[in-house]
């Protein structure tokens, strides 16, 4: 019942501080940068859209993918992005096939995460 409350308070909050005026705002902003520079504005909107809705569902940023974002940001695509990525308490922990796990896992999480950095560059979004 709690839960529902919270949830209730911050909808209120959020109709009485114009939070959705500033959002349909930037998005609209956001929106109309990408057709200047000829990205398509839909996929934009829809971008923004979802991490307005992710924002709302309280949802907490993805660390991996920020630990992703900030390897590509500083140094771009390296060979040993995985080496880099994996933490090494853990790992060194392991049996054989459990790393082999490991490894595949944090392979599979950076090629999405790579994907996901690919598609905000194109879009725009940071």
């Amino acid at each position: 019942m709690d839960d529902l409350k919270n949830l209730a308070r911050a909808a209120k909050h959020r109709l009485k501080t114009d939070y959705w005026a500033g959002c349909v705002e930037a998005i609209n902003k956001n929106a109309s940068e990408a057709k200047d520079k000829g990205i398509n504005e839909s996929k934009v909107k829809r971008s923004l859209t979802d991490k307005v809705k992710r924002q709302i569902m309280g949802e907490k940023p993805d660390e991996f993918y920020e630990k992703v974002k900030r390897l590509l940001d500083t140094e771009g695509e390296v060979s040993d992005a995985i080496g880099r990525l994996t933490d090494r308490e853990v790992f060194d922990s392991l049996g054989y096939e459990e790393k082999q796990r490991y490894t595949l896992d944090i392979s599979n999480r950076y090629i999405a995460a790579l994907q996901k950095y690919k598609k905000e560059k194109e879009l725009g979004l940071d």
